[in-house]
């Protein structure tokens, strides 16, 4: 989701140490290969569909669910990023570690969405994305390898919940760098068609600035609705959505579970979103179906109207890992 953006200090700085330029990038597109303290509600819970006109006031303002992913420490607990630069289109293993206030390796964690721990890397310009779930030793290291396509800067979202009372979940956040030939890329434009592996993915509805919406996305196949969607995460669907710019986490909700009785298999996908700001976001959805996960991506403008059902966009660079590591 997003706008262009030029090389800073920063990416001057990136290439002094590892021989590459690299920029940030600010778009409006699809998704693919592509401050002040942040805090979260579980996201065990399914939150309902909101009536129209409801909502809380924008971010800066009145009590909007704070985005995440912004800071590296919050409400005492500290990613401790131990890879802090790989190569592009080269296996590392990514480690790092979550703190506590007293500088000790957290071991114990709620599960929320079937996981211990997500882990989100997506590049500065919003066109490479994962979604990997890492493997805890006992000593609390977490690790998993990556593989990222292109140079530039990352940001790598660790999104838990401590296994301690009163905890609530948190989104931290770190710099990546991968070094390389970097060329910045710019997204594509907003549209509300995507697609992924023979797979069309149809957004209806948008972001709202401080105020809740329902977005609804509809898989298909070949022209025919897909019924049989598999659970994933706890869902049908799970949707990660990034602010262009400074890639601030939005939490997103989704509207119902499978078993409740009430959610479809399909093709619908409902979630529940609140974006802290007007400006550029991009909505990464991955669902699973004959038992593989995809990703598909949408960039969209919160305050403006849905996008038009036109050329569907491409498909992101993204990875998936149900297993504990990334592909």
């Amino acid at each position: 989701m997003h706008a262009g953006l030029k090389i800073t200090a920063f990416a001057a700085g990136l290439a002094a140490t590892f021989g590459t330029a690299y920029g940030v990038g600010q778009s409006v597109g699809s998704v693919t290969d592509d401050p002040a303290p942040a805090r979260h509600e579980s996201h065990a819970e399914p939150s309902p569909a909101p009536e129209e006109g409801g909502g809380h006031a924008a971010e800066g303002g009145h009590g909007t669910e704070p985005a995440g992913g912004l800071q590296i420490s919050e409400a005492g607990y500290t990613l401790d990023l131990r890879t802090p630069a790989v190569t592009a289109r080269e296996r590392t293993d990514l480690r790092f570690v979550i703190r506590d206030a007293r500088g000790r390796a957290v071991t114990a964690y709620e599960r929320e969405h079937d996981k211990e721990l997500h882990l989100i890397i997506a590049s500065r310009d919003l066109v490479t994305y994962r979604h990997l779930h890492p493997t805890r030793a006992a000593d609390g290291t977490w690790s998993t390898p990556v593989d990222l396509p292109r140079a530039g800067g990352y940001r790598v979202f660790a999104d838990f919940t401590p296994a301690k009372k009163g905890a609530e979940n948190l989104t931290l956040g770190a710099d990546l760098a991968a070094s390389g030939s970097y060329e910045p890329q710019r997204l594509p434009a907003a549209r509300a068609t995507a697609e992924v592996d023979g797979y069309q993915v149809t957004l209806d509805g948008t972001l709202r600035p401080g105020a809740g919406s329902e977005l609804k996305l509809n898989v298909s196949r070949d022209g025919k609705p897909v019924t049989d969607l598999q659970p994933y995460l706890g869902a049908y669907g799970h949707l990660v959505a990034l602010r262009s710019g400074d890639l601030a986490y939005l939490h997103v909700h989704p509207n119902g579970e499978p078993g409740d009785g009430r959610t479809a298999s399909g093709p619908g996908i409902s979630f529940t979103a609140t974006a802290p700001s007007v400006g550029d976001y991009r909505l990464f959805l991955d669902f699973k179906h004959d038992g593989k996960v995809r990703t598909a991506a949408f960039t969209v403008r919160a305050g403006a109207a849905a996008p038009q059902a036109s050329a569907p966009a491409g498909e992101p660079e993204s990875g998936h890992d149900e297993s504990g590591h990334g592909h």
